[in-house]
């Protein structure tokens, strides 16, 4: 298109003859006025041929570049899966040539932007509650992956391993210190950490003690930083991070399943639907697993 500008340039020029041709045409009879209407003639042909040679060579440029800009599928997914699915949408990308763009977050604040009408094509949340809560189309929907809970500490911090069951005394651990965890009222891992705690008896003791994040890897920085010495995260955040250390586990029998359904949205692209199946594939299983998530459902062939 650089050279657009050359073409309609010229076809002013044109245009500006074309009326100055009429413009003097008035007085003028006889055989000189059949040869200016003959020569007004050859140049709103040319003219009209210029438009038309212009309009063709620009029309599939505009159409492909409509089509490259719709080759892309918006993806909401808590913050927990951030280097997982990179991987994953790298994967997807070079097989199908259809751009990922990602929106990493606490799963609580990406179903709300959803349901307020954020142009998202695909939603995958770390807990069932909040996909439950925002539009979405029920029957693309699938529970795709499972995490569990741990205890981290600082890397630095001289705690190497406790044992989590009933009595366990987190506040006492703490000591003076605070633990990290998400947003208790609402963000996954928050909700996940308070019921777990609840179910030990110790969650009135330790909650004055909880920092509360706006999302998992906030509070996993917290404690990398030696903010807090001690934090409730995914087993998966703490196996990204080097900085920190896992000195607890908390027993199956203690936490709720930690699930992460995956579903489109109500204005997905059609692509999306392509993306969603990728996401089940041998591919995607091998990679989520290599991250430490449980892969849930039997990959699509």
């Amino acid at each position: 298109m650089r050279d657009g500008w050359i073409i309609y340039a010229a076809f002013g020029v044109l245009v500006c003859l074309l009326l100055w041709r009429v413009a003097t045409q008035r007085n003028v009879t006889g055989a000189e006025a059949g040869n200016r209407r003959a020569s007004l003639i050859i140049l709103a042909v040319v003219a009209l041929a210029m438009v038309v040679w212009q309009g063709a060579r620009l029309l599939p440029i505009e159409a492909t570049t409509a089509h490259t800009e719709d080759k892309t599928i918006t993806v909401f997914a808590a913050a927990s899966l951030t280097n997982a699915l990179d991987d994953v949408d790298t994967d997807f990308t070079k097989q199908s040539g259809i751009k990922i763009v990602a929106r990493y977050g606490a799963s609580s604040a990406l179903a709300k932007q959803i349901k307020q009408g954020a142009p998202a094509d695909v939603f995958a949340s770390a807990d069932l509650q909040w996909m439950d809560h925002c539009v979405r189309k029920k029957d693309t929907r699938v529970n795709l992956l499972g995490n569990k809970l741990v205890l981290i500490a600082a890397k630095d911090i001289k705690i190497d391993h406790v044992t989590i069951g009933p009595g366990f005394d987190l506040a006492k651990l703490a000591g003076g210190g605070r633990v990290a965890t998400g947003d208790v009222r609402e963000v996954p891992v928050g909700l996940y950490a308070k019921a777990v705690l609840e179910r030990l008896g110790a969650w009135a003791a330790v909650e004055p003690k909880i920092a509360m994040s706006e999302n998992v890897r906030v509070a996993l920085g917290l404690v990398a930083r030696g903010e807090a010495p001690l934090g409730i995260v995914y087993e998966t955040d703490a196996k990204i991070e080097p900085a920190v250390k896992v000195i607890g586990a908390f027993p199956d029998n203690t936490q709720d399943p930690i699930i992460y359904p995956v579903a489109l949205t109500e204005t997905a692209k059609p692509d999306a639907a392509q993306y969603l199946s990728f996401l089940r594939s041998q591919t995607a299983k091998s990679v989520f697993e290599k991250y430490g998530f449980n892969f849930l459902v039997k990959p699509a062939s």
